[in-house]
């Protein structure tokens, strides 16, 4: 369970608002090495066409499957107590570098403008093989940013595919935000009846800590974990499961079982999933979704969102109706191809929200753009005497609004880096 202390914690949000703030880095240097001269400035996606047919919202709808609790119980009961996110932190023994530390090559992966204000790069053994997928952290957890006692950053990864894929979170301590140190748990599925236990195969590329769950992206829906239910490993093994008398993941010394998925129920016109964010400027809080397009595709892609449950017993859940079904509460087309990164966000004071897409470099593109887009329109943050859209990552990776700090977590390749959300509205205004 979660255990707060919200005054106290508003006073050191507040401090670290401070903290940040005096303490931008001097990034860009590296980053405008990169021309921008070379980026296609015809690429604009102009505004957002809502969907509002029955038929085109059906295909973006989810059904939800919870694991049995018995399942869960025996998987606990063959493992041990689970132990929670604190003891992964305890654990913690890897470094990240802070961006001094970091090669130029790089910080050539970071956004040109704006300019990233935090930077981290993971050392190069600690990710050999594995490919960034998805960041979220405290800060969507609760809107105070903390999870118990610390700041968090999850990083989720991914390795190989199909049948011998798999998935891991870097659980990363931000409670000193000079000094980032992280530990990994893979995620798993129970399977016989929670006697054992598979790799989650699925590609990651997004996920979403919300209150006690985490949301993460698979083929063709949402897995969803329990964070309260960290299991420890005990056989340092390449194999995942049971293993004698023991349990193994991959040489992790953390396991984090599944306890249900919601899968897309549209068939045919179901969306490939590719991104996922949290927003908290709707009521209720909502979950909202990219779908995944090649780069340079004509094909238009959609944006859409789901609402959150409000009941008490359903902490962490998307709300449902009797028969277990998630329906899209808003859904867009966007002619933004190759959407590795999303955001929704409506200011205070205002009645629209905008989305905010994170896209990949083009084929002749080194840096991926930023755009904003509404139903009015599209604009980029823009950068280089040609004033082109190619200012972002050059490994264009997910976004994650922390609320209590105004700041946009992403990854770039082994760069995690934070922009505040206000300054990638001044550089879009």
């Amino acid at each position: 369970m979660k255990h707060r202390g919200r005054h106290r914690r508003r006073k050191q949000g507040r401090a670290m608002r401070a903290f940040l703030a005096g303490t931008a880095l001097a990034l860009t240097a590296a980053a405008t090495m990169i021309s921008a001269s070379q980026a296609t400035v015809g690429d604009d996606p102009g505004a957002l066409e809502p969907l509002t047919g029955a038929g085109e919202t059906r295909a973006l709808g989810l059904r939800e499957q919870l694991a049995p609790q018995a399942t869960l119980d025996e998987l606990a009961s063959r493992m041990g107590e689970p132990v929670g996110v604190r003891a992964v932190l305890e654990s913690a023994d890897r470094s990240l570098r802070t961006a001094s530390g970091c090669t130029a090559g790089e910080r050539t992966a970071l956004p040109v403008a704006p300019a990233a204000t935090r930077a981290y790069c993971w050392d190069a053994a600690d990710t050999r093989s594995w490919r960034a997928g998805a960041v979220t952290t405290s800060g969507d957890a609760d809107d105070d940013g903390w999870w118990n006692d610390n700041r968090v950053i999850l990083s989720g990864w991914s390795q190989g595919s199909g049948d011998r894929g798999l998935a891991r979170v870097s659980f990363v301590d931000a409670n000193d935000l000079n000094h980032l140190r992280h530990a990994s748990a893979l995620l798993v599925v129970p399977v016989d009846g929670g006697r054992d236990y598979r790799a989650l195969t699925s590609r990651l590329s997004g996920m979403v800590w919300y209150q006690d769950k985490l949301l993460v992206t698979a083929d063709d829906g949402l897995f969803v974990y329990d964070m309260n239910r960290v299991q420890r490993t005990t056989v340092d093994a390449a194999a995942v499961g049971r293993v004698g008398d023991g349990w193994s993941a991959h040489g992790q010394r953390f396991v984090l079982p599944a306890i249900g998925s919601y899968r897309l129920t549209g068939a045919d016109r179901a969306p490939r999933l590719g991104a996922v964010a949290l927003d908290r400027s709707t009521a209720p809080d909502s979950l909202v979704a990219s779908e995944w397009t090649p780069v340079d595709s004509d094909r238009h892609a959609r944006l859409w969102r789901y609402d959150f449950s409000k009941d008490p017993a359903r902490p962490g859940l998307l709300a449902t109706d009797p028969a277990g079904s998630a329906a899209a509460v808003e859904a867009y087309e966007t002619e933004a191809s190759g959407t590795a990164g999303i955001l929704s966000h409506r200011a205070a004071g205002t009645k629209r929200a905008d989305w905010y897409l994170g896209r990949v470099p083009g084929t002749t593109d080194r840096q991926g753009s930023m755009w904003r887009q509404n139903t009015e329109g599209a604009k980029a943050t823009r950068c280089g005497s040609e004033d082109a859209p190619r200012c972002w990552g050059a490994q264009v990776g997910p976004l994650s609004y922390w609320e209590a700090t105004g700041e946009v977590w992403s990854q770039s390749g082994r760069m995690l880096f934070a922009v505040p959300l206000r300054s990638i509205d001044r550089a879009l205004d």
